[in-house]
């Protein structure tokens, strides 16, 4: 590492300073498709872009709806990637990080973590912050991807995940050490989520009567979110819930067109409303009577934390990391969801006492509000970023030896 960039990064292990120039991160994504991942990259960027920090995001394959969403959409680009491994990808990062000065890399996921080491030289050029965002999945746990995380992991300046099971699940396949990772809770605005002043009115606007039932879930049209698990479960509740709902929230994704023709051909799609992307879910949200998150496997759902957020109780699968937000019949459900069955009747015994759901749904709010808001979110990447860019004589011999 030459001499100006060493001085640069001691420059920058202080926190900015009034007048300095801000800290410069770079996001390195797949795309700013809509999704979990990506709200948390666009909310986190339009808090901290010019508070000190100049966010830029690149785009491996394309640019996606959240692009507009980004403080300075002319700090988005794209590299060009098309199918399969693409050196002319790697070399427009490693130009575009050069020119923009990047302070910082920050990471997500395996894929966009292979380009950025390569761009940097295994983050000699360009310090890394990389994280993971949810457990890993049958395709990552093969020998291949398993030694490919262990040896890019040593090339970071800092791993983070969204919640401590994803961490625990990176510590117990061997990856890393607990002490290496730094838990980053995802957070919401709770102003903008809250919950309806009249949740009559808020499901007439969308097309409900005032005294149905609605059950939502929200997020990409995917097997592991578990959309036809949860319209098998409706498909047994809806003969004796005639007021009952399914409201489907979100697109995209590799299962999208199997999904939407299992809703147009359901027993009782007449009863079902696909809404499709919405770039205001709040209310959506707020038309619930409860959110349904059975997915599989999952970081830390922003879905679940919004639905909170707007005072809607959730019913989640137990083995994610839902865990760490819902306390079981206090501020929502946490139950094992393994089969269609199980989830109906779970879905059906969480809607069938009123009062109990009113209590949950008051607690809900008042869980996010103290332990996952925005503010407490913002400060944690704050503090992440500024380490991420400072510079010791053990990380940078630590770099170099990657």
């Amino acid at each position: 590492m030459d001499s100006h960039r060493m001085s640069h990064y001691v420059r920058n292990r202080s926190l900015p300073m009034t007048g300095s120039p801000p800290l410069r991160i770079v996001h390195v994504l797949d795309s700013l498709a809509p999704g979990g991942l990506e709200n948390g990259v666009v909310n986190v960027a339009q808090r901290l872009h010019g508070q000190g920090f100049e966010l830029h995001a690149a785009c491996l394959r394309f640019k996606g709806d959240f692009a507009s969403r980004m403080p300075d959409e002319s700090k988005v680009v794209v590299l060009g990637k098309g199918d399969g491994f693409s050196l002319k990808a790697v070399i427009e990062l490693a130009r575009y990080l050069r020119r923009v000065g990047a302070d910082v890399v920050h990471t997500h996921n395996l894929g966009t973590l292979i380009y950025a080491t390569l761009a940097t030289l295994g983050g000699t050029l360009h310090p890394i912050v990389h994280g993971e965002h949810g457990q890993l999945q049958k395709p990552d746990l093969t020998p291949k991807r398993l030694r490919q995380r262990r040896w890019l992991f040593r090339c970071c300046r800092r791993l983070h995940v969204v919640s401590s099971s994803v961490r625990g699940n990176l510590v117990d396949l061997g990856l890393c050490a607990p002490a290496q990772v730094i838990v980053t809770p995802n957070g919401v605005d709770c102003e903008r989520y809250s919950p309806a002043a009249d949740i009559g009115s808020a499901r007439t606007h969308l097309g409900f009567g005032r005294d149905d039932v609605v059950i939502g879930i929200v997020g990409r049209l995917v097997a592991l979110k578990r959309h036809r698990m949860l319209m098998e479960a409706f498909t047994r509740l809806a003969p004796t819930m005639p007021q009952l709902r399914l409201l489907v929230v979100g697109d995209g994704g590799a299962d999208r067109d199997d999904i939407i023709q299992a809703m147009r051909e359901h027993e009782f799609a007449d009863r079902i409303t696909w809404a499709g992307h919405q770039n205001d879910l709040r209310p959506y949200y707020q038309a619930m009577s409860l959110l349904a998150a059975p997915s599989e496997i999952e970081g830390l759902s922003n879905a679940v934390l919004e639905a909170m957020a707007c005072g809607v109780p959730v019913l989640a699968h137990s083995a994610c990391g839902n865990a760490e937000v819902i306390e079981d019949n206090a501020n929502g459900f946490l139950r094992q969801l393994d089969t269609p069955d199980i989830l109906a009747s779970e879905l059906a015994k969480a809607l069938s006492d009123h009062s109990h759901l009113a209590r949950c749904s008051a607690e809900a709010r008042a869980r996010v509000m103290l332990s996952f808001s925005m503010e407490a979110m913002i400060r944690t990447y704050q503090k992440l970023y500024r380490e991420g860019a400072g510079a010791t004589s053990e990380n940078l011999a630590a770099t170099a030896r990657c």
